[in-house]
């Protein structure tokens, strides 16, 4: 679908993507939210000396937008502007930290307004799904990913206090269990039945807690959606 952004400066021509969510409410609809995130993404991109060279590239979920402003005519060629939700606006002010501390394992943002949940990131490469895709890639280079990924979470133990403080969810294993009650109270898509499944199964959730929390494990940061998607292939950098 195509539309007309409002953006700050000229008119610049924009394909936006809703997926499987055409009529979810996200801050996108909002004229003045889209002039005040583009204006500001058109400053940084300045500041820069970058230049755009063809469509914005909008991807519209209920969890974030994510636009993508070609700089160039190479395919990674690119920044890309990611704004959260309100659950999840803690996000930008995140990217910012982890480009702080554990700047090998992340990209590092060009810009991030922690206040209004938003950050503008270079492009990163190829996904680590592609070259699974391709052929180029097996069952080691899944352990390599992974092995980074456990050294970044080993590198943030320090940091877990301030995490919590970006906003970061605090679901330490001891607390589970009570995040487990409050995410079957309130989720409106559970019917009585479901509900009531769930919570015979507590028990033994509350029993793997209490495995788990006896081996001492430091808390840290845990993506909690980590996949081939979220990978970038150049140095295994996590999204």
């Amino acid at each position: 679908m195509r539309s007309s952004d409002e953006p700050a400066t000229a008119a610049v021509e924009t394909v936006v993507d809703r997926g499987r969510f055409p009529d979810a409410a996200t801050p996108w609809d909002d004229g003045r939210w889209r002039r005040e995130t583009l204006g500001w993404a058109e400053e940084v991109l300045a500041e820069h000396g970058l230049a755009e060279t063809g469509a914005r590239e909008v991807r519209v979920r209920p969890w974030s937008v994510l636009i993508r402003f070609r700089t160039g005519d190479g395919g990674r060629d690119a920044v890309w502007l990611k704004a959260g939700a309100p659950s999840n606006a803690f996000e930008a002010g995140l990217a910012g930290a982890l480009a702080a501390w554990v700047p090998e394992h992340v990209m590092t943002p060009l810009a991030v307004d922690a206040g209004r949940g938003r950050v503008l990131l270079p492009d990163g490469g190829p996904l680590f799904r592609g070259l699974l895709d391709e052929g180029a890639a097996g069952p080691e280079a899944w352990t390599a990913a992974l092995g980074r990924y456990a050294d970044l979470q080993r590198r943030l133990v320090p940091y877990a206090d301030r995490l919590v403080g970006l906003g970061v969810p605090r679901a330490r294993t001891r607390d589970l269990p009570d995040a487990f009650d409050a995410l079957v109270a309130d989720n409106p898509l559970l019917d009585a039945a479901e509900r009531a499944a769930l919570l015979r199964r507590r028990p033994r959730l509350v029993e793997l807690c209490a495995e788990l929390d006896a081996f001492g494990l430091p808390d840290t940061l845990d993506h909690c959606d980590l996949h081939d998607g979220q990978v970038l292939a150049p140095g295994f950098k996590i999204r």
